[in-house]
């Protein structure tokens, strides 16, 4: 099996090369990625199994031509290549659609012409504001960021193009946990960041009891692996969360590290501001089994960065 991860040293990506030797019969893996947050560290030290041909390739897929670099068989796409700051997105709308739409459209042009699988990235914040639980079955979604509003143009992409290629979408949750590629514009990773910083954790004062679905990196990587191992692209969508918290729960775990919190209430409603919660029975019922600690999370990201307290 020939792979290719676009994206391959953010958060996700780097600690998905992690696990390559968990991906059955994996002949080959292309990685892609811009270096726009300069990962290259993230390559250093892989452990593969001595068989498996790994190769790199530098490069922006906004310029397709960047793709016609691969001239081996691929048989699975993951792509994760795309600006994922949910709050940055409402400053920077129109270059946010032209860069991760233009990108998609190409991977998705790369996976037609290779006759390639493609595991896409969504997002659980294309529900909007909920007052019910939601599922893949919610219609009318109300995406309340640019960020949100592109992932689903890019679900909507692939349904129209259904019968050229064999897909699976997933909308994730809020990530938590650590990576070699992490970056700390994310809720968890920056609540955790700015504490052991001692500065202030910016919260709309509504925000507290409202909830967001989260993600533990090791759920996500998990059901990535499963899904290859076991070749599920029916062309369904499926929520990937690990647990419903409130803003207030996640502040309690940092509080259980024995950290001193500075929150500071804000009026603008930019992040955090929508409450919902996601089912991930759907996913379930393939037989995949989710739900590591998000306290583990937050404990190990404080770890990881404590001796800067």
């Amino acid at each position: 099996m020939n792979i290719l991860i676009t994206g391959s040293l953010g958060h996700i990506g780097s600690s998905l090369i992690e696990n390559l030797s968990k991906i059955k019969n994996l002949k080959s893996v292309y990685l892609i990625d811009s270096l726009r947050s300069n990962n290259v560290n993230v390559l250093f030290n892989l452990k593969v199994k001595k068989n498996v041909e790994i190769k790199f390739i530098k490069g922006n897929l906004i310029n397709a031509d960047q793709l016609n670099k691969i001239k081996k068989k691929i048989d699975i796409v993951i792509h994760l290549a795309s600006i994922t700051n949910v709050a940055e997105s409402f400053s920077i709308k129109k270059f946010l659609f032209k860069n991760n739409f233009g990108i998609f459209k190409n991977v998705v042009n790369f996976c037609i012409k290779k006759k390639a699988k493609l595991i896409h990235l969504s997002s659980t914040s294309v529900y909007g504001t909920r007052a019910e639980q939601v599922n893949e079955d919610t219609k009318d979604l109300l995406p309340q960021s640019p960020y949100a509003e592109e992932k689903l143009i890019e679900e909507n992409f692939l349904k129209k193009n259904s019968k050229k290629l064999k897909y699976t979408t997933l909308r994730l949750g809020t990530i938590t946990g650590v990576s070699k590629g992490m970056r700390f514009h994310t809720a968890v990773n920056k609540f955790c960041f700015n504490t052991i910083l001692r500065e202030d954790l910016p919260v709309w004062g509504k925000a507290l009891n409202l909830y967001r679905p989260y993600l533990s990196l090791r759920d996500a990587i998990k059901t990535i692996l499963f899904l290859i191992n076991n070749n599920i692209f029916n062309n369904e969508v499926y929520n990937v969360s690990t647990a419903n918290h409130t803003v207030k729960d996640i502040l309690n775990l940092i509080k259980k590290n024995k950290f001193k919190l500075k929150i500071k209430v804000i009026r603008s409603p930019i992040t955090n501001q929508h409450s919902f919660k996601v089912s991930r029975k759907k996913i379930e019922t393939l037989g995949l089994k989710l739900g590591h600690s998000i306290e583990q999370d937050v404990k190990s990201t404080l770890n990881l960065l404590k001796r800067l307290y």
